[in-house]
Order: structure tokens, then sequence, then C-alpha cells
């Protein structure tokens, strides 16, 4: 529900006269708006931001009466379609179920997709719309995005649930969500946002000022959360922030990059009532230099040192299981999070939050596998060796199942559809384990995100030999194949 893209087309579809749209939250089965059931409904979309929301979407399908498999359906029953970043960038393992899949940003295809749904809801007839994935035809489809985020969707009337049910509390139901940017074009090798949603595509000062003033207006809220794949790369955040407190306004967001931050901003935030402030070193160094995200140590302490002397709580993310990585390697980053622990006087105001590297579909690690073994022996020893540290490690088999819903092809659905009945055992799981060489085909190669793969095959090598590939902003174009498709 904190999703601003749900919100978003939440609202979007409610100001079309000829459509309704409600809500339904797992694990009820009734919309929250008019308690209808949710097989009453023509339509059932689901917003898929994590692998995790694909055993629900079984679940929802099975308990509310559905017909599990899009085969099984008539036209008496739900079209049931999904969208949202893990449907853009690899919607195979759920096709089974899905009649469409909603390939890019929502707000460019809805309208498009409702107008033809009330002519005639015939699934060929969607094919000739950007943006639409439909196992069926099993067609090439090609993202959709907002090209300039003026013309965007911007929310100044959004729907408030008040409750006193915490089930329905979201992280940002006091806040204004205010999109300040969409996309980033920083390159870090592992990631995602890196790749799905180039390029960076930033809003204009006025309209998110404007946007602020409307929206408190109309709702009484006056904190704002701002919004974007990488907030503080806003080319006018500073200026942004300070227009922002002249109105009165609270201001927060859920994340920084450490390149662009300043002691002027965080100095900005902590006046506006920021308390947290959450940063990515990733890793150690070297390693950084492997992923694409070359920032000196010099430069993370000095954030940090500023963050410490403006008394912020700090939260910082870390990865292991990052190509080359070795046990030295480990032993290093414990130093590391060590000597960042002791900057701070005050141990619990400094949280680390180490996560295996999940490999994703269009970024250049999508030909790397998963090692759960090592990871495992890795998460072991940085437990034993930072225990009286506030560190929280994410589970290795956790980690290892995102990885092989993320990149996993259609006979994934048989071991989604079986946790319906059974706890899938770590060797079953196993069993389903990708691995893919540089030359093979990829199931989600028939998705055109924009990014081309021998792009992602150079940087790939780049990896091997950590080479930098500075940002769009500061360097030529490297051809990359994302601003060609929008």
């Amino acid at each position: 529900m904190s999703s601003l893209g749900y919100n978003i087309l939440y609202n979007f579809i409610n100001e079309r006269d000829d459509t309704w749209c409600e809500r339904v939250i797992y694990p009820d089965f009734h919309s929250i708006e008019s308690n209808t059931p949710l097989n009453n409904f023509d339509i059932i979309s689901f917003s898929l931001q994590f692998e995790e929301d694909y055993f629900n979407v079984v679940k929802i399908l099975k308990k509310s009466n559905i017909p599990l498999k899009r085969e099984d359906r008539t036209e008496n029953d739900p079209l049931i379609i999904a969208g949202g970043p893990c449907a853009t960038a690899n919607p195979m393992p759920l096709s089974d179920y899905i009649d469409i899949f909603i390939i890019g940003e929502g707000e460019v295809i809805i309208n498009k997709f409702l107008d033809q749904y009330n002519k005639n809801p015939k699934l060929s007839n969607f094919l000739d719309i950007d943006g639409i994935y439909i196992p069926k035809f099993d067609n090439d489809a090609k993202i959709a995005i907002v090209s300039n985020m003026d013309d965007a969707y911007h929310i100044t009337q959004p729907i408030i649930t008040k409750s006193d049910n915490d089930e329905y509390k979201t992280v940002f139901s006091d806040s204004i969500m205010l999109n300040v940017s969409r996309g980033c074009t920083r390159g870090c090798r592992f990631c995602m946002s890196s790749y799905l949603y180039r390029p960076m595509r930033e809003t204009n000062i006025e309209r998110l000022i404007d946007t602020a003033v409307k929206t408190r207006e109309n709702t009484g809220l006056n904190k704002i959360t701002l919004i974007g794949a990488a907030v503080s790369d806003y080319s006018q955040i500073e200026s942004l922030i300070r227009k922002l407190e002249e109105k009165d306004f609270q201001i927060s967001t859920p994340s920084l990059r450490i390149e662009s931050i300043t002691y002027e901003s965080l100095k900005l935030l902590k006046e506006s009532g920021l308390k947290t402030i959450t940063l990515a070193p990733e890793s150690i160094e070297e390693l950084r230099k492997r992923i694409n995200k070359d920032i000196p140590d010099e430069k993370i302490f000095s954030v940090i040192k500023d963050a410490v002397k403006l008394d912020f709580n700090i939260k910082l993310y870390f990865l292991i299981g990052l190509p080359y990585e070795t046990k030295e390697d480990i032993k290093c980053l414990c130093d590391y999070i060590e000597k960042i622990a002791n900057m701070h006087t005050s141990r619990h105001k400094i949280k680390f939050s180490i996560n295996p590297v999940v490999p994703k579909p269009h970024t250049p690690l999508q030909w790397m596998s998963y090692n759960f073994k090592d990871i495992k022996q890795k998460s072991k020893y940085i437990k034993k060796n930072l225990r009286k540290y506030n560190v929280k490690i994410e589970s290795p088999k956790k980690a290892l199942i995102q990885y092989i819903l993320s990149c996993g092809n259609r006979d994934i659905s048989t071991i989604i559809e079986k946790s319906l009945t059974k706890n899938i055992t770590l060797h079953e799981w196993m069993n389903y384990l990708p691995e893919y060489n540089i030359d093979d085909e990829l199931p989600w190669d028939k998705i055109d995100v924009g990014v081309k793969k021998e792009f992602l095959k150079i940087e790939h090598k780049r990896l091997e030999s950590k080479k930098q590939t500075p940002w769009c902003d500061v360097s030529p174009c490297y051809n990359c194949g994302a601003c060609e498709i929008k």
C-alpha cells in the first residue's frame, strides 16, 4: 500500500468515468472500499514489488475460488493482470497464472488498456499496445515509461485510509509522497533500478512545490517523503529542500546516495525533521570497483562523520556474495563495519543490514548464479565476528529463493503452485537453481527494457577487470539503447 506506483494507479483509474478501482490487501479477500468479494471484479491487478509476492498471488487466486491456471478460466472469470518491477523484469515465473503483464510504468499503459477492455476484452486485441506481454501468445514486449516527468501523474488528492488496524498503516501513510525523479543511470552492476527504468527523469522543481502545497491543502498532511531511485542525485536537491522548508514542510527520504550527499544537504534535512539516514556502501573499496560503485572510503567516512555530528541515526546496507569475493574480502568487510560502528559514540544509533547479492534480470550480473554454500559460510563468519554490533543478516535460503523466482523460467510455476500445499525443502529449491552462460537465450529476452544485451555483456566484462563506467550525466553516451526506445 505504500508503493507510489500503486497509489498513482489507484487515483488515476478512479478519475475515469467508466471505471471503479478498489483495493484488496492480503490476507483479506474482500475489497476495503465496499467489501466486495475479489472474484466479483471484472479485472484483478497485482502489483509485484518483490519476488515473495508470487506466493501470495497464487494463494489469493486459490482462496478466492478463481481458477489458478489462466487456461482454465472462462470469460465469466476476472481478467488477471500484473505489473510492477518484478513483472517488468521477468514475467515468466508467473506466466501460467497471469493473463496480461504490464511492462513498464502503468500510467502510460492503463488508459489504452482499459479503453480496449471496454471495446472488446479478447486477449489478442491487446497485442498492439506497447508495454503489454501476454503469456498465451508469448509476444515480444517493449517497455513503456513516462518520458517527461512534468507530464507524469502527480497525486494531489491521495486516498488516506483511516484505521485503528495497524495492518493497514503503511510506512508513508502520514506523509505526502513527492516523486522527484524516476530511473537511475549510475550503473551499479548489481542493481535492477540502474537498467530497468533508464534514463533518469526529473520533475521540475516548481511542479514539485506546487504538488506539495496542493496536497497539503487537500489532506492536511505536512510531512514530505521524497521518492526516487536516486533522490540525492536530483539536480536541485538542496534548493528543493530549502523551498519546502520555507513552506514549513517536514522532509524525509528513504535513502541517499553517498556520492551526491553534501554536509549542507544533510544539515537541511536535519533541520526539516529527518532523524534517520540510510546509506549503501555495499562492500569494501576493491569490490565496489567491480560493481561500478567506485566511492572512495574517504568519502564514505566523511559522510558518516557529518551524520554523526548532526546526530542522525544511521542505517547502512552491505552486500555479500559479489563476483570474485574471497574469504579475505569478508574478513576485511568485518573490519570495515567495525571501524564504521566505532565512529558513532552510541552504538545503538548505527545499524547494519547485510544481504546476499541476488542477481537480477537486465543487469550485468544476470549471468551469475547463486552459491548457497559459500553465502552460508560467509554469513556464519560475519555473525560470529560482528555479534557485539547491531548487524542484521538476510537469510541465505531466503535470498536463494529470491534468485530462483527472479531469474527463473516458466518451469518455476510448478514449485510456486506446490507451495500452496506443502513447505518446499531446500533440496527441492536447489533443483530449480538457474545457471546461464553469457551466450544463452534468457527467459526474459522477450522483454525489451531498452538496455541492449550487448551493452550488458560489455559491462559484465568490465566487472571482471574492475573497469568503471561513469554515469550518463558526466560522460558521453554509451549507446546502451535506453534513450532510443523511449
